[in-house]
């Protein structure tokens, strides 16, 4: 077996055995049956309900499922490049969920003061958001460089920070639309329409221009770090940051770019959530898309395309969640079902001790005792 299916199998069986797992629970508080139309209905809902379309539907029972799942999927391929580009020079981010916040108050910020026409508009307000998710990662980064920090720490901290600093006064005090006035209104004012992302279908999905944004992020993210010095400079770090500096690789440098890169991608997926489908920050940006990306990195195996697949597979799960309810069955089954891949992918030396080959010892024949040579008798 390659090598490079071996890396795969553990994330491939992971998730089958959690899709095993959650249908056993549905099956024993419901019945098999239900079980099997409820995970029919999934995926209904993020691939499209193939079957009515194929018996004369309109073609949106097709388009709106596939652009939900689209627009999931690319928030989770950039918070996971986010965690990814981290751990490839040892750091472990937990704080794309703050990240992401500021750089979706960033992008609303600049998607609404700002007066551009649209091919500067979005632009501008994608890179405020990169720039804003940059510079807090990099907080943590200095922390790290300069005093030791662990950055486990100092992320999740920084993450409550973005929390009460974006969430519970910007967004409800100073940046709120209609602050000075008695207008009663959640959230930043609404972004300008130049600023809005484009949507691909028109008015048959919101399948919108951070789809294939995030693709050629993940495309140019893999190209970095397997064809480019610097990104082998940045691998290097991650395997041996000791090695790294005895071969004269700038250690401290890489870890600040990567670390600045892993939040300017959480804020770019911030930037994605607020200029293509919210169209302002909003009292609060309810999915932890942040957190999600965390799973999504480890499940993916740590690699650029195989996040991205990673991402596809659950953004299509977590777009058909809502079609489980018609059966009563709860939503949050694909969050459940992430969650124990993400588990199972946790044992991944169990998987590979699975696969290993084994070797057949063969057994040497024994050797039969010399004959003693008899003694002359008298």
């Amino acid at each position: 077996m390659g090598e490079r299916l071996r890396a795969v199998l553990p994330s491939i069986f992971s998730v089958f055995l959690a899709l095993a797992v959650c249908w056993g629970f549905i099956a024993l508080t419901r019945d098999p049956e239900v079980a099997s139309e409820a995970y029919l209905q999934m995926l209904r809902g993020g691939l499209g309900d193939w079957s009515m379309y194929l018996e004369g539907g309109r073609v949106t029972v097709l388009t709106r499922p596939i652009g939900e799942a689209a627009i999931k999927a690319a928030l989770l391929l950039l918070t996971g490049l986010s965690v990814t580009v981290a751990f490839k020079v040892g750091l472990f981010n937990i704080g794309a969920q703050g990240q992401m916040l500021v750089g979706a108050l960033a992008a609303a910020v600049v998607g609404a003061q700002l007066s551009l026409p649209a091919v500067l508009h979005i632009p501008a307000a994608v890179l405020a958001a990169c720039m804003a998710g940059g510079l807090w990662a990099l907080i943590a980064a200095a922390l790290k460089l300069t005093r030791g920090v662990h950055e486990v720490i100092s992320t999740i901290m920084l993450n409550w920070v973005a929390v009460s600093l974006v969430d519970n006064w910007l967004a409800v005090g100073p940046l709120r639309a209609g602050a000075g006035t008695h207008l009663s209104t959640t959230g930043t004012a609404e972004i300008a329409t130049s600023a809005q992302l484009p949507r691909l279908l028109g008015e048959m999905s919101r399948l919108h221009l951070g789809f294939p944004l995030a693709l050629a992020v993940a495309l140019a993210i893999w190209v970095w770090l397997s064809r480019l010095r610097s990104g082998f400079e940045t691998r290097a770090v991650g395997l041996g940051s000791e090695a790294a500096r005895a071969a004269g690789i700038p250690v401290a440098r890489r870890t600040a770019q990567a670390m600045g890169l892993a939040g300017a991608l959480a804020g770019m997926a911030g930037a994605v959530l607020v200029l293509g489908t919210e169209y302002k920050y909003p009292g609060s940006l309810g999915a932890p898309y942040g957190f999600d990306g965390i799973a999504i990195s480890l499940i993916g195996g740590n690699h650029p395309l195989g996040v991205a697949l990673s991402a596809l597979f659950f953004g299509a799960l977590r777009a058909g969640g809502t079609r489980m309810q018609l059966l009563g069955v709860h939503k949050s089954y694909p969050e459940l079902i992430q969650g124990l891949a993400l588990l199972f992918v946790a044992g991944r030396l169990v998987w590979l001790s699975l696969l290993r080959p084994r070797k057949v010892v063969p057994v040497a024949p024994q050797k039969q005792p010399a004959p003693s040579p008899e003694v002359p008798r008298a």
